[in-house]
């Protein structure tokens, strides 16, 4: 069961419900969103409703939600939510690009790869200073030195950076440099760092975990709200089958039940969903074409010397047909690119 409250509710009105149902033995969690808060109760529902809480100062109204996860979920919020990282948004109402280098090897590399992800129409830099990796003598990233350089492109280009967050001890160092958190498709079952990016008050982008089915990533995300934190874009990064031919399978049909089982944002990144370049653009049209809310691409500006996922990567130019073939696509579909 969740409580929604009014737009007009003060912090004595939510405070007044939480101490209402610690004190029958129930738990209450907050989350703040743009519009409403809501708060998750756990315990007995019929003890809840017994309360009356619905007649308490600032409730707007109580929802009983069968799925199992509760602030996520489409029942408790009809209408879809808009993210907004920094200045830019990810949501309905126009498909956002995010771009920029899968990792921070350099300044010269990242800031050619940020500047080039701004001139084809991106509105939010991706580049990864930490980097969880399989082998453990493959490039780690640049760690804090990363994340100033991610910094400095954002003072550059004047776009908003998400950066990938692998520990939990280091959410507040990358959120005091990002404008958004990535919790990466290794990381989207690390229940300890879901709950440390939920009490950080910075947008999250959550990937799907490439063996995770739709259910066990939608619990993901309700970790992460029931910790306060509403701000959540999902990611479909493709998902393991016994296909080789790519990297992983991208799972469209997969982010168009996401979008219809959530209120959350569901962008799609083509480039860790297939592995290879030539790849990337069909897969980004099909992902608007499906309905997706934005797509995520790796671009550098010399993928052949990339320290990481070099096949996967865009070259600036490839990046700039994309996104002209995007806006076309977009144009077709009634649609916008933000």
């Amino acid at each position: 069961m969740v409580v929604v409250m009014r737009t007009d509710a003060t912090e004595a009105d939510v405070e007044r419900v939480c101490e209402k149902v610690r004190e029958a033995g129930g738990e209450a969690f907050v989350s703040r969103g743009t519009v409403h808060t809501i708060i998750g109760l756990v315990g007995d529902s019929a003890l809840f409703r017994a309360l009356d809480l619905d007649n308490l100062p600032g409730v707007d109204r109580l929802i009983q939600v069968g799925k199992p996860y509760k602030m996520v979920a489409r029942s408790l919020h009809p209408e879809p939510t808009t993210v907004r990282i920094g200045p830019a948004q990810v949501g309905r109402a126009t498909f956002t690009i995010i771009a920029g280098p899968c990792a921070v090897e350099s300044e010269e590399q990242a800031h050619a790869a940020c500047r080039a992800a701004k001139e084809a129409g991106a509105t939010i830099l991706r580049g990864g200073a930490f980097k969880p990796r399989t082998s453990p003598y493959s490039f780690q990233g640049l760690g804090k030195r990363g994340l100033e350089i991610l910094a400095e492109c954002r003072a550059e280009t004047g776009l908003p950076v998400v950066t990938e967050v692998v520990d939990p001890r280091d959410v507040d160092l990358v959120a005091e440099w990002a404008d958004a958190l990535q919790v990466g498709t290794r990381n989207m079952q690390n229940f300890e760092l879901l709950k440390a990016v939920g009490a950080a008050a910075k947008p999250v982008l959550l990937k799907r975990g490439f063996a995770a089915t739709i259910e066990e990533w939608l619990m993901a995300a309700e970790y992460i709200a029931q910790r306060g934190n509403s701000e959540i874009v999902l990611c479909e990064r493709g998902i393991r089958t016994y296909e080789t031919a790519t990297r992983n399978t991208l799972d469209l049909a997969g982010m168009a039940v996401a979008q219809r089982e959530s209120h959350l944002p569901v962008i799609v990144d083509p480039s860790h969903a297939t592995g290879h370049r030539d790849l990337v653009p069909p897969m980004a049209r099909a992902a608007l074409a499906a309905g997706a809310d934005g797509v995520m691409v790796d671009v550098h500006p010399n993928p052949d010397e990339a320290l990481c996922d070099g096949p996967q990567a865009l070259r600036p130019a490839d990046l700039q047909a994309l996104a002209r073939d995007l806006r076309a696509l977009a144009e077709v579909l009634g649609r916008s690119i933000g």
